[in-house]
Formats: structure tokens, sequence, C-alpha cells
């Protein structure tokens, strides 16, 4: 085992974040509100008096359009990891916002595309088959807006929940990043052929600059901020550890790591260019504050990639993009914690058991495992929590296999005033469910527990 502990630096860092703020999520969400009605004015100006079927249809197909053209910038810019989403409003939030637009995105480009076909086959007197066949061949940019919808709709399927499950992480990964080529195969249709674009100028420069800024913004992101981070700090591995059966730590060395900016609670996605890991990004937290040089992760092996782990070598490059996540310091508005951890949902609350400030007695730590055998970094939390006057408590199955409950009432024992606490909350989906139904039924509200999943 490698202890890493009395990061003082790390503990100042979490006191000067802790300051009371307002979620940007609220007016994120009313600003993504306003730009669709922004839409449904485009169309409304630009839309006479509707008589017929078939302009009922053409004129319900135009709005669903330019709507599903709407919304693919969004899911674009919630696949950018621009750093005031996913540090201020998490990464579990901006991953949930891009499955939910995802799934509108695509049910508005089928209605789309069967409205608009239906009404000009109507207009025209032929058939829809008719009607598509003519409207893919020969009208403007159709081809390619084509193979791009055929795309999204393709991502969109194996995104369902069942098929995700089936695929490994790298599969889906790879296919998910197509997204982008799709909605760019789609977008000039938008100018040639809207006719709320063909001659309105106006409206064609706005969706230049909509498209263009968060394109831009994905280019950045993406790509050259993580360019940039990995030529800057040059990390490598310095060893693996084994800190309890099926968990290793993995020691990160690099140039100037602090200048990162990374803190307690955070993780990167992290991608350890040796054989059989080079092509798979994962996001793995840090396991402890960071340092001046050096960096730690603690993951459990449950697949394919976190099993490799064990065997890498020191010296292998890493390349890593982060650091994200909102579960930190900066989150805080109590004075007391509590702090409730499961399976590998230690690695970020152990960073934090060790930085986040208080008095004595102010800081709680629940760690669920199976067996006591489970209990990685066992030992450093036990030191952390003698030097900080912490309570550190854990629940373990017991011989018979019966799993202990966390429920309102035994948290209610725990501490009398957990109403008055801030809870960290990071575990397996099922114990972080169930802990968040406990919690509400002790008197926790939803703006005090804190919580993010890095499996989305």
């Amino acid at each position: 085992m490698t202890t890493l502990l009395n990061s003082r630096a790390g503990r100042r860092l979490a006191l000067r974040q802790i300051r009371p703020r307002r979620s940007p999520a609220v007016p994120l969400v009313l600003l993504s509100w306003a730009g669709a009605a922004a839409v449904l004015s485009l169309w409304w100006f630009n839309t006479p008096n509707v008589t017929g079927n078939a302009a009922w249809l053409n004129g319900a197909g135009r709005l669903s359009g330019l709507l599903a053209g709407y919304v693919l910038a969004l899911v674009v810019l919630q696949m950018a990891r621009v750093p005031a989403l996913e540090r201020r409003v998490g990464s579990d939030r901006v991953a949930r916002w891009h499955a939910m637009s995802g799934r509108y995105a695509l049910c508005l480009i089928l209605a789309h595309v069967g409205l608009i076909i239906a009404g000009y086959a109507t207009q025209g007197g032929i058939s829809f088959v008719e009607q598509t066949e003519t409207m893919v061949l020969t009208f403007p940019d159709m081809l390619e807006a084509t193979i791009g919808t055929v795309t999204l709709v393709v991502i969109g399927l194996i995104s369902a929940g069942m098929v995700r499950r089936r695929l490994p992480y790298e599969v889906w990964y790879y296919l998910h990043l197509l997204t982008y080529a799709a909605v760019f195969l789609t977008f000039w249709h938008q100018l040639s052929n809207g006719a709320e674009f063909v001659g309105d100028m106006t409206a064609q420069t706005a969706w230049y600059v909509l498209y263009g800024v968060v394109s831009a913004l994905a280019i950045w992101y993406r790509l050259l901020v993580p360019l940039r981070l990995n030529m800057r700090h040059r990390m490598k591995v310095e060893a693996v550890v084994q800190e309890a059966p099926g968990i290793v730590s993995v020691l990160i060395k690099g140039r100037k790591l602090h200048r990162i900016g990374a803190e307690a609670g955070q993780f990167f996605r992290w991608r350890f260019l040796a054989p059989g890991l080079r092509w798979g990004s994962h996001p793995y937290s840090l396991s402890a504050p960071p340092r001046p040089n050096l960096l730690r992760i603690t993951v459990k092996a449950v697949g394919g990639g976190s099993t490799r782990l064990a065997d890498l070598k020191p010296g292998t490059r890493i390349w890593a993009e982060g650091p994200y996540g909102a579960m930190t310091a900066s989150r805080r508005s109590q004075g007391k914690v509590l702090m409730i951890a499961g399976g590998a949902g230690i690695t970020p609350i152990r960073a934090l058991f060790e930085t986040l400030p208080g008095k004595g007695g102010d800081l709680t730590l629940l760690y669920r495992a199976r067996t006591v055998e489970d209990l990685a970094l066992w030992g450093e939390l036990k030191q952390i929590a003698t030097e900080r006057d912490a309570r550190l408590l854990y629940a373990v199955n017991g011989p018979d296999g019966a799993r202990p409950e966390i429920s309102a009432e035994r948290l209610r024992a725990l501490l009398p005033d957990i109403d008055e606490h801030d809870v960290y909350l990071c575990g397996p989906p099922g114990l972080t469910e169930h802990a968040y139904e406990a919690l509400h039924d002790a008197g926790v509200p939803d703006r005090r527990i804190h919580h993010e999943s890095f499996e989305l």
C-alpha cells in the first residue's frame, strides 16, 4: 500500500473554493428554451396562411426540421466538455442532458423526414417512395443529409440502454464520435433547402454563428486543450500498487502537475498508451489530492480495461483529458459534512475526506463494501480520521451475506442533526439511489446532496 497524506495545499485550495453559489443549470435551461423560442419565431414569420393537407404537412415538417437542427447544435455543445458545464453543472448532469437532447433530436429528425416527404408527395400527387427517391437524388445536398440522418439513427439506436450495456465501452465511444460527422453532413441541406434560410442572409448568418460557435468549442476543448495539457505535463506511470483484492492504485508522474488546476473530488479521462489500453479512454477519479508532481487514481477491476491496469509498467505514457467534475469543496454550504462511499466510489471521497476543511467532529465518512478485505485505502482513511478527529465508519455484509441497510432511521441515529449536513455521495447505482432516498427521508434537501456518476 502506498500512503499519500497531509496535503495542506489541497486543504487550503478546498477552503478557498467553499463559497455558496447558485447552480448554473437553471439559467442554462432557460437560455436553451429561449433559443428554441427564437427558432419557432423564425418559422412563424416565414410561414404564410396554411391551407390544405400538403401545406400543413410541409409546415409541420419545416418546424420539426428547424427544431431538430437547433437541438443537434445543443447535442454537439453538450459533447464539447466545456469546463463551465463539466465543472459547475456536473459531468453526470451534462451527460443526461446530452442523452435527452439526442432522443429529442432523433424524434424531431424522423418527424421532419416523414412529414416533408408526405407533404411533397401529397402536393405532387405521387407516392411516398417515389417522392423520397426524387428528393434524395435531385435536391441540393440531400444525398449527404440522408447519409448523416441514417448515421444519427444508428447512433441513437446503439445509445439505447439495452444495446449500450451490451457493447464494449470502446466500441460505443468511437461510434458515438460519428455524431460530429453526421451533424456536418446534415447541416448544409438546411441552408440550401430550408424555406427560412433561402434568400434570408440574416437567418443564414445566425445559423452559421450557432453551428460555428459550438464547433469551435468542440474543437478547442476536445482536441486543442487536451493536446496542450499532454504536451505540457507529459504524464507517465510511476508505479502500480495493489490496494485490495481487484483494486490497484496508479501513481502518475508529470511536469508541474499543480498547474492543471485539479481539485479533490474531480476526475480525468485516462488513456494509457500500452497494448490493449491505448484505444480506450476511461473516467477515473483522483484518489488523493493533487501534488505538485504526482497524481493518483485507484481503480477497481470491473472490465477488460480496468483489469489490465494492474499490468502497467513504470514509464508507460499517458494521455489525459480533464479535470472534470463538480463534486468538489465548492459545493459545500454547511459546516458539517457526511460522506457516503461504496465500492470504487471511495476514490473521490477519500480525496475529499483529507482536504475538506472542518473542525473536530464535523466530518463523517461511511464506507460501504461487501467484506472488510474490500475496504480499499482503509489504512489511509484511518490515519486521516485520527489526524483530523473525524468519524470513520464502515458497513459490510454479514457472515450470511446479509446487506446492512442504510435507512433514514439509521442515518438519524448516526447523526441526529443530519438535516444540517452537506452530503457527498459516490458509489454503484444501487447504493446511491437507495442512499439518496434515505437522505431525503432523513430531511436532507436536494441542494445539499452532492453526487456525480462517472458511468454515463
